[in-house]
């Protein structure tokens, strides 16, 4: 997949270097979309056999190796059908359901769990999670795709692998969008150079530092924000620092719309 466009950062927290801003290319993603759609839908049926043989062996198989061959196979059957359905998911994503969502409401709860289900580490202690959610902004969203779509960027920032010691969720009216929210995901990780800027949100990048945006998780937040007509973005402050330092490394940009103040055009 090719790049995505990039710009120079329009606005950086005090004390810190401008950093280069990405924003995935939206016909590039749709393109692969498409192609999910079809692959997906191929995919699913050959495996469907290969599961349901597996799960007709296993039952008359005593042979301790042979039947330890077979779970192998059905637990990697399993793995490849849940790909195929965040591949169908990006590719058919359920039509939002759009209403007014508080989002210092809709978020408090989802942080707790992240914050509960984070992946243990033996060598890296849990980063700190910082949080400034104005308790009277709303947008207009569906509230469990809005959730999802927060879920997997803080997920991204919060993986161990990221070496973060501090991840920051901000929340305000965008200060260049006055008619959306700007979310904003800041982490003092590992940095990304920028080739894996660019390539971020692309699914599977071969050379994507380990557990940043692996999967579809980047892919499907991008697929269900521009559903509801919002956009992400992402900017890289580079690789030139310790990670754990007090400035950030990597942020992400999550424009999405206020809810109007339009009664008619209230859902």
């Amino acid at each position: 997949m090719s790049a995505p466009n990039s710009s120079s950062t329009s606005k950086t927290p005090p004390g810190e270097q401008a950093g280069r801003e990405f924003a995935p290319r939206d016909d590039l993603l749709a393109a692969l979309g498409e192609f999910s759609a079809a692959a997906g839908h191929e995919i699913n049926n050959p495996l469907a056999v290969i599961l349901g043989r597996v799960q007709l062996l296993l039952p008359g198989e005593t042979d301790p190796a042979r039947r330890q061959s077979l779970e192998t196979i059905a637990g990697q059957a399993h793995r490849i059908r849940d790909m195929i359905g965040d591949l169908m998911l990006f590719a058919n994503p359920p039509a939002p359901r759009l209403q007014t969502v508080n989002v210092a409401d809709s978020l408090a709860p989802l942080i707790d769990n992240l914050i509960a289900s984070r992946p243990p580490s033996s060598t890296i202690p849990p980063p700190q999670l910082d949080f400034t959610l104005p308790s009277d902004l709303r947008v207009q969203a569906d509230p469990d795709q809005f959730r999802t779509v927060l879920a997997e960027l803080l997920r991204n920032a919060l993986h161990p692998t990221v070496a973060a010691t501090r991840v920051l969720l901000h929340a305000e009216v965008s200060p260049v969008e006055p008619r959306c929210c700007l979310l904003t995901i800041r982490d003092n990780g590992h940095g990304l150079t920028p080739n894996e800027a660019v390539h971020l949100f692309n699914p599977f990048f071969s050379g994507r530092q380990a557990g940043r945006g692996l999967g579809f998780g980047l892919c499907k937040a991008w697929r269900l924000t521009t559903l509801q007509g919002g956009h992400i973005k992402v900017v890289a402050h580079g690789v030139d620092h310790d990670p754990g330092s007090e400035n950030f490394a990597t942020e992400f940009h999550l424009h999405w719309p206020l809810t109007s103040t339009d009664p008619e055009n209230e859902n």
